[in-house]
């Protein structure tokens, strides 16, 4: 069967069951969907009853939090390369007993735009008589339509022939949770704090639930910049303006009757502690405390206390040695490293033989440990500190250039250069470094050339540009691809100190002199860090070698 983009999953075993059903349901969907898969909640929907059913309004109930919960913690074991969102837009206390029209009795009075629009519409729906399968199809499909705008010619695919067999199986799972049939307490204000980078399940368990206890608003604070210092792998955190956007988009599809409100977070605090109209705060169990701390200031505020309603942390069933158990943003980020994060935007100018790496990163870094990695698995490392220290050598093309701007006084007694000297003379004096910049640089990057055509003469394949001041220096265009080295500027500090015996001032004012990992990493195809054991910096270097080899 073809696959589809964008698929909805339209549920309609009882609630009870449904935490039974939902690994099997979401594997099958897996297999015909390829991108975005909204789910739409309908438990005890009739698809053969004669008549063409028409979406209602479902009560929030306790083990609806649960059943949330679950399916985007299956998500996660199963179907991860999917994009999963559960649509909330029908999800509300059941309107009184004969109030209201009937439009305000449909929770779609309209088709609900999604922002992808849906090609397939899937169920679970069990298909008692194989010969109703049209006729099943077709009200399903009417069905859907009548809640969400959907893509002409919407195909249907009925999921429970596919079910049946893995309940012959015996592989589907056994409920091993009570359900809570109680009613869920809802709240007119909500709010949540996160840094929502890269939307995964645990943020979307966070948001649904939130959506669930939220009637009127929902504000959420995302960290800005000074609540991402201390964050791993900080650099890698999208910019805050995506976040928004795609917490944006994910609530819009979710629920789209609520007021949201997308709040820059900028201490631990946000307006959790002086917006009056708030009423609960979600929270986990690792950051209950933060919402203990919330109701203090409050306090402190003569503000009422908020609600602390704590979710579930989910699992991460394919955490790694370095990543957290729980599924987290920092372990997702750390996926990342060693693989092409932007494709190179290509060199018609260079040759494609040698292919040509230029590894980069701050003082400290592990650059250098990193590029004889490299050199190990086969490439031709060219080592721009040494090429750096050739040009200064007497008789190289710019030694008489820099006696002349500079003067005899940097000589040492033999008449070859003394760079600790010279570089006493540039310190802190933008003009003059740029001086010599401008002297040393073009004749390095003539030597990075001619070690390249060097290579391409003894058939090598890869070459390795292993340069502190690759961009600095505008050499981005002797390479095909940048890979960058970060690592955090306290730990960059620490080596610095203990490798050089300098002080950690001198370290730290070292590293300021130089281009920021952030910036850097703009400028990056792959990223590596080497924060952890050499051995998971080996691994990181082989995965990103061997994609590499894919790529070429």
């Amino acid at each position: 069967m073809s696959m589809f983009s964008t698929g909805i999953l339209v549920l309609t075993s009882p609630l009870q069951t449904l935490p039974l059903r939902i690994a099997p349901v979401l594997s099958s969907a897996a297999q015909l969907v390829d991108r975005t898969l909204y789910v739409h909640l309908h438990p005890g929907l009739n698809l053969t009853s004669g008549t063409q059913p028409r979406p209602v309004f479902i009560s929030p109930v306790v083990d609806l939090s649960t059943l949330i919960t679950r399916l985007y913690n299956n998500a996660a074991d199963v179907c991860g390369h999917l994009d999963v969102r559960v649509l909330l837009t029908n999800i509300r206390a059941q309107p009184a007993a004969g109030g209201g029209n009937a439009a305000t009795n449909c929770p779609f009075p309209t088709p609900q735009p999604l922002f992808h629009s849906p090609d397939v519409v899937l169920t679970d729906f069990a298909l008692q008589d194989p010969h109703q399968s049209n006729q099943v199809q077709q009200c399903l499909e009417k069905y859907t339509g009548h809640c969400y705008v959907c893509g002409p010619g919407i195909s249907s695919v009925l999921l429970h022939p596919q079910l049946v067999e893995l309940q012959e199986k015996g592989d589907e799972p056994k409920c091993d949770q009570e359900q809570k049939a109680g009613p869920m307490e809802t709240y007119s204000d909500v709010v949540v704090g996160g840094t929502f980078d890269r939307l995964h399940g645990a943020h979307k368990t966070l948001l649904s639930i939130s959506c669930l206890l939220a009637n009127r608003r929902f504000v959420i604070g995302v960290c800005d910049q000074a609540m991402l210092k201390k964050k791993v792998l900080k650099e890698l955190i999208e910019p805050y303006s995506v976040r928004v956007q795609r917490l944006q988009e994910f609530l819009q599809d979710t629920k789209p009757s609520l007021q949201v409100e997308i709040l820059p977070l900028e201490d631990p605090f946000g307006v959790s502690i002086v917006d009056p109209l708030l009423k609960c705060i979600v929270v986990s169990e690792e950051t209950r405390k933060g919402g203990e701390a919330v109701n203090r200031k409050r306090a402190e505020n003569d503000l009422p206390p908020l609600v602390l309603h704590e979710i579930q942390v989910l699992k991460d069933a394919h955490r790694n040695e370095i990543e957290e158990e729980k599924i987290s943003s920092s372990s997702l980020r750390s996926r990342l490293l060693g693989t092409l994060l932007n494709p190179p935007k290509g060199s018609p100018h260079l040759p494609p033989t040698p292919y040509v790496i230029g590894l980069t990163g701050s003082s400290g870094s592990g650059k250098s440990s990193v590029a004889k990695q490299l050199e190990v698995l086969g490439a031709v490392r060219i080592d721009c500190d040494k090429l750096g220290h050739e040009v200064y050598q007497p008789g190289a093309h710019c030694y008489q250039k820099v006696l002349e701007v500079f003067g005899s006084e940097i000589l040492n007694e033999d008449k070859t250069i003394n760079r600790r000297v010279l570089a006493s003379k540039v310190f802190g004096n933008q003009a003059r470094l740029k001086c010599l910049t401008d002297i040393v640089w073009p004749e390095i990057a003539i030597l990075v050339k001619q070690a390249v055509n060097q290579a391409r003469k003894e058939g090598r394949g890869v070459c390795v540009v292993d340069a502190a001041v690759l961009l600095e220096a505008g050499w981005i265009d002797l390479v095909h691809e940048v890979w960058v080295i970060i690592i955090p500027e306290e730990e960059a500090v620490t080596r610095i100190t203990e490798r050089d015996g300098v002080s950690k001032e001198d370290a730290l004012c070292r590293l300021q002199s130089q281009w920021p990992s952030s910036k850097q990493v703009k400028y990056a195809n792959v990223v590596l860090s080497t924060l952890w054991e050499s051995e998971v910096t080996r691994k990181q270097v082989l995965k990103a070698w061997n994609l590499l080899q894919k790529r070429i």
